[in-house]
């Protein structure tokens, strides 16, 4: 479901693998979990985490096929897939080094939530899209992950294009709203513009401690609203 490479200078690259959407079920959920917990154990104090994916898909959000495999389980299924997201968001966020989301295809939904966990955010600029899909599939969107779209992009009129516009937002758009923090010409050189970006701020040198505490003073309202699972009576409105 995913792999984790450790590449000189101590860059950690994760990556989900498969031509598949990389729908975040349990399953890649769990294998999500267990690759950032040895990142963590073989992690040095300066450090840096890549995400990326193979194919067409960064992830195309909630594995909605596996929720509704057992009807009489939607609810339950869908808390499980929504606790272990968050689970995720709140270890990126407090990650003691900086992290990377290389978007190399399609990000929708809960998948480009993963995505702006993500200290910095890089994606290929000659296929995908970026899509909070709610409004047009007739769900309401969670809080906490209004709660990061607002964290991470900070024009107003953007931020409405994202969530009350569903807008699939290409590389050079998302690069122009300032919701990606640059735009490649393919996968490859996507990736490869992460390693760059990480090697220079692995030279930084900085405090893994420090640079942790520090995300989560400037990230305080995500990760309270992260944390926040009063919504559960929105269980069947979420994706």
């Amino acid at each position: 479901m995913c792999t984790l490479e450790k590449k000189p200078n101590n860059i950690f690259i994760l990556t989900l693998t498969g031509d598949g959407e990389h729908r975040l079920n349990p399953t890649l959920l769990h294998s999500i979990q267990s690759a950032l917990r040895r990142v963590r154990q073989e992690a040095t104090a300066s450090s840096a985490l890549i995400t990326t994916a193979h194919g067409k898909f960064f992830s195309n959000g909630y594995d909605i096929a596996w929720a509704q495999s057992k009807e009489e389980q939607l609810e339950q299924r869908m808390m499980i897939m929504d606790d272990l997201h968050r689970s995720i968001v709140s270890d990126l966020l407090s990650f003691p080094f900086p992290t990377i989301a290389a978007i190399t295809g399609h990000a929708s939904a809960a998948g480009y939530v993963f995505a702006l966990a993500h200290d910095y955010v890089l994606m290929r600029s000659d296929r995908g899209f970026l899509y909070m899909s709610e409004l047009d599939i007739s769900r309401v969107i969670p809080g906490w992950f209004v709660a990061l779209v607002e964290a991470k992009v900070a024009s107003p009129a953007s931020r409405r294009r994202i969530v009350m516009q569903a807008a699939k937002l290409t590389a050079k758009e998302a690069l122009r709203l300032g919701v990606v923090d640059s735009a490649h010409d393919s996968a490859v050189e996507t990736v490869e513009a992460a390693v760059d970006l990480a090697g220079e701020l692995v030279k930084r040198g900085w405090d893994g401690h420090v640079y942790g505490e520090n995300r989560k003073r400037f990230l305080a309202n995500v990760i309270r609203a992260v944390e926040d699972t009063s919504e559960r009576n929105n269980t069947r409105s979420r994706l």
